[in-house]
């Protein structure tokens, strides 16, 4: 007969509730409570509260199993046990408590560092009721994830020793779990996502007429279909300025930009709708300007206005730019879930008009830039392979808000010199990347002139999607043992597992605060950097001044 005595499992202690796993779980509620980099309303705060207290509670359940697995000694029931208890719970509610208190003032710490007015109350029963009824959700939960290991572990004690089938049936569930999560339930969601949003942007915008003129993306004479361009694809090159509009601006006679723009329903294939990009190009006379942009959109196929037109207006119209889709899910949605898509669109793309760009004769190819917002920078990122362009590379780049997992923005970011901050980095001398934020810092600083490549990162200190750092689970980022940005609170604390829960909160939270703060850039940003990275022939610090005083209230979505 097997032996039925084992040490306690570490699911086990999920049929009761441990008061030591709650008090942790109340403390981790009380720390979700303090500043992190986006504000949250109430509602969201409790949510946060009430998932952070559930992982407090499993930590609690851990630690507990794993002192009982080692037969550490415990405190004997009784009254002694049971007054240290409630020390403890008194402890932890006063903490909960007081930091509620403190709630309103620290989401207005917030709240005045990234533009927001303040909020009076921020309804700290409400967050404790609803952060209760979030963390009871959870518990049931796990309640029946541990019913799903007690079936898989009881199959498998018919086979082997109950102390082996408990191990090999955790992980069995574990894995069984993370496949159908990953692999089937999630995946089948997102691709209906996906799919339900494709048919969504197939719908017309009445207010975004097909174009007429031959040059047009999109128009009869298009290689490319209007009805397969996309939502946001039609809006993009439909919207820009004409030549009279740029001229009016500039007093010189100006060109009309062209914007090339395929659609992800255009053709199956990154590869066929690079093609198709490229045959556009050529139909357009693209490649004939003197400025072409490489754009990658974001994750939901957008490209922000408020770069591009600007951009345009600074080079008189002279300007073809030409962006692929490659998805019709928010970024930070595309990055978890499609992220190889991006980058495979992006490399198909840069590939192939580059190809054309390098066979041209150096004196008669337009300067070539790239560029790329969000997802799209962190793709724009990884289609320049500085080996194959070692000999030949293009102008320049501008990558805004760049997702923390770029190779190439990490990479920079740690070679950064010692005496430069981690938000806003100094490399080598300046002469071939800079970065910069809402003030334009460090993009005139260095007595260093350019070189003939110039790249540019944009990146504000509030935005979530660059400073994200899922390290931040059990070691202070770096940025937060620094002096906080202009746009950071300077009350936010790193805590362990708690600060991580805040800033992933943060990335999907990341446009909920005014222009120019968070993820939310602007068209005055675009400008600086973008003379930059271009350097506009006959451009002066007064036409900078002009053109941002010109999109000072652009709206670029």
């Amino acid at each position: 007969m097997q032996d039925t005595q084992q040490s306690p499992s570490i699911w086990a202690s999920w049929r009761h509730f441990s008061t030591f796993s709650l008090l942790i779980g109340v403390c981790f509620f009380a720390l979700s409570l303090t500043p992190s980099l986006i504000p949250r309303s109430f509602w969201l705060q409790g949510i946060l509260g009430g998932l952070v207290m559930a992982l407090g509670y499993m930590l609690g359940q851990f630690v507990l199993w794993l002192w009982r697995f080692m037969q550490l000694p415990t405190l004997p029931p009784g009254k002694l046990r049971q007054f240290i208890q409630g020390v403890l719970f008194l402890l932890a509610a006063a903490l909960a408590v007081y930091f509620l208190y403190r709630s309103t003032g620290w989401q207005n710490a917030m709240r005045e560092h990234v533009g927001m007015p303040p909020v009076e109350a921020f309804n700290p029963w409400l967050i404790a009721l609803i952060a209760a009824v979030t963390f009871a959700v959870l518990v049931f939960i796990g309640w029946l994830v541990q019913l799903f290991f007690n079936g898989v572990r009881r199959v498998m004690y018919h086979l082997m020793p109950e102390r082996t089938a408990n191990v090999l049936g955790f992980v069995t569930a574990l894995v069984l779990l993370l496949l159908f999560t990953n692999e089937t339930a999630v995946r089948a969601f997102f691709d209906f996502a996906d799919r339900s949003y494709g048919k969504a942007s197939a719908l017309f915008d009445p207010d975004v007429p097909q174009p007429t003129a031959s040059q047009k993306t999109g128009s009869p004479a298009s290689l490319v279909k209007w009805d397969e361009m996309g939502r946001w694809g039609r809006d993009f090159v439909a919207t820009g300025p004409d030549a009279a509009a740029i001229s009016e601006f500039t007093g010189r006679k100006a060109k009309d930009p062209i914007r090339v723009y395929v659609g992800l329903e255009s053709a199956d294939t990154a590869e066929d709708r690079a093609e198709l990009a490229y045959q556009e190009m050529l139909r357009t006379g693209a490649f004939e300007r003197e400025v072409l942009v490489v754009a990658i959109p974001v994750g939901s196929g957008w490209l922000d206005r408020g770069s591009h037109t600007p951009l345009e207006y600074m080079h008189n119209g002279d300007i073809a730019t030409v962006g692929v889709q490659y998805s019709y899910l928010t970024s930070w949605i595309s990055i978890a879930f499609e992220a190889r898509t991006g980058l495979d669109q992006a490399v198909a793309l840069f590939d192939k008009v580059y190809a054309h760009w390098t066979n041209m004769p150096k004196d008669k190819r337009p300067k070539l830039y790239m560029h790329g917002l969000s997802q799209g920078s962190w793709a724009s990122m990884y289609s320049f392979n500085y080996f194959k362009m070692a000999s030949d590379p293009v102008d320049g780049a501008l990558w805004v808000g760049p997702p923390f997992i770029s190779t190439l923005w990490n990479d920079l970011t740690q070679q950064r010199n010692s005496d430069s901050l981690y938000r806003l980095p100094t490399v080598g001398d300046g002469s071939i990347v800079r970065f910069t934020n809402q003030s334009g810092e460090h993009l005139k600083t260095t007595d260093k002139p350019w070189g003939s490549l110039r790249l540019v990162f944009l990146q504000y200190g509030s935005d979530p999607i660059v400073f994200y750092e899922p390290q931040s689970l059990y070691r202070e980022p770096l940025w937060m043992q620094e002096k906080p940005a202009p746009d950071v609170s300077p009350e936010l604390q790193w805590y362990p597992v708690v600060t991580m829960m805040q800033l992933a909160l943060d990335l999907a939270m990341a446009l909920n605060v005014p222009e120019g703060y968070g993820h939310y850039y602007v068209a005055d940003d675009y400008i600086d950097a973008w003379v930059a990275v271009t350097d506009p022939p006959n451009w002066s610090e007064e036409d900078t001044k002009r053109l941002q005083a010109k999109f000072a209230d652009f709206e670029g979505w």
